[in-house]
């Protein structure tokens, strides 16, 4: 796709949802949905592309806003909604309702001009169920403007979205049984070494552990080069990972998944502020730093703690790095204790707080000393690196960190 033409459509509708940031429904169609349809090759005046298609349900009928055809064929459902409202899990649901009742319509698209969730039929798993595949908000495509691919009218027409979907699938399930089963992988890592090498100094299992973890977090960045040609990545110095910008639906447990996006917080436990230099504490204590989405900050404030994990090694201070438009090492705390869920007494059940994946029995909780949560004063803001899972650091590394990357 042409650069010149997607950054030109990123300015226009930015410029348009700054000056119009209640727009409803029938405007974003409009002036920033249709205009996508357009950047993805679709041609709005003609055949290929049907308004307010009918689907056929089981208590009637219902119409979806967007039909993109091959042909006779519906292949793409688009559900549009104003850009003053949020993507919620209801309107995934809804919107994979509507793809269940056409057999050709292997792709939906939720959006309201700002965000996009892409959802794809899972043909060779799953009975063809429909899944997100990945998510993006209209700022990502300055940076990553390569994802479009997955949705242009070539790709779908030539069966290249298909492939790549596929692809995001395979290594989901990967992603998933490392992480369901990290133990297990784990002492099958840390015994082939000791086969090999006998006894060594150092703490293996752990190290074992870190490797697993580092894997899935490979595995996570492999993956967002969605789009991707044979010549290479598309242009730009900032790979987005699965917590950061462009994030791909892994269905894995973490306190910051889907399921999350509307939670508000009951009760905000923060203390206050404070710089890094003002943070208590051994300059060699360890701080195991963590990605969330902003979804993921409810649960941080209400409960002092953090969730739902798997943790290699012991350490003394969490700091969250908080993703999508933020991008800084934002908040720091104090652990006092790591139990599992049902020891947690958390302010919500779990349910409310999990990924649509089951908690791993080997999943904690991370309790925070009471009164021990700050907000940095001074962020820490990303560079080229940032916490794609679970990493460490040193709380004196935390203390002069001038961007994520002096201290990752």
């Amino acid at each position: 796709m042409d650069r010149n033409e997607i950054d030109e459509y990123v300015d226009r509708c930015r410029g348009l949802i700054e000056a119009s940031p209640q727009m409803d429904e029938e405007n974003t169609k409009v002036k920033l949905i249709q205009p996508f349809l357009e950047l993805l090759g679709w041609d709005l005046y003609s055949t290929e592309v049907a308004l307010e298609y009918n689907v056929p349900m089981a208590s009637g009928s219902t119409h979806v806003d967007y039909a993109l055809l091959v042909g006779d064929s519906p292949v793409v459902f688009v559900e549009a909604k104003p850009v003053r409202s949020t993507l919620s899990d209801d309107e995934v649901r809804q919107l994979r309702s509507y793809m269940r009742q056409e057999l050709d319509v292997d792709w939906g698209i939720l959006t309201n001009g700002k965000s996009f969730e892409v959802l794809t039929k899972d043909r060779r798993r799953n009975g063809g169920e429909e899944m997100s595949v990945v998510q993006f908000s209209l700022e990502d495509l300055s940076e990553r403007p390569g994802v479009l691919e997955l949705l242009t009218k070539e790709s779908i027409r030539s069966g290249k979205s298909a492939e790549i979907a596929e692809q995001v699938a395979e290594t989901n399930r990967t992603i998933r049984y490392l992480s369901e089963n990290e133990s297990t992988v784990t002492d099958s890592v840390a015994s082939a070494v000791t086969d090999e090498v006998g006894e060594l100094p150092i703490d293996l299992q752990a190290q074992s552990r870190e490797f697993v973890q580092g894997l899935v977090s490979l595995l996570r960045e492999q993956r967002q080069f969605v789009g991707e040609t044979e010549n290479g990545p598309p242009s730009g110095d900032n790979p987005p990972t699965a917590d950061d910008d462009i994030h791909i639906s892994d269905e894995t447990g973490s306190a910051d998944g889907p399921d999350n996006r509307h939670l508000e917080p009951v009760k905000n436990q923060i203390a206050g502020t404070i710089r890094r230099r003002d943070i208590d504490g051994d300059p060699d204590s360890t701080v195991a730093v963590f990605p969330t989405r902003e979804s993921g900050l409810p649960f941080l404030k209400e409960n002092e703690a953090w969730g739902f994990v798997r943790v290699g090694r012991e350490f003394e201070y969490v700091a969250m790095y908080v993703t999508g438009d933020v991008r800084q090492v934002k908040y720091i705390a104090e652990v006092e204790r790591v139990v599992s869920p049902e020891q947690a007494d958390l302010m919500r059940e779990p349910l409310e707080y999990k990924d649509r994946g089951a908690i791993a029995e080997d999943k904690k909780v991370i309790i925070f000393k009471p009164g021990s949560l700050y907000e940095l004063e001074d962020p820490i803001p990303y560079e080229t690196r940032y916490p794609q899972a679970l990493r460490y650091t040193t709380l004196g590394e935390l203390r002069t960190a001038e961007t994520t990357d002096d201290m990752l």
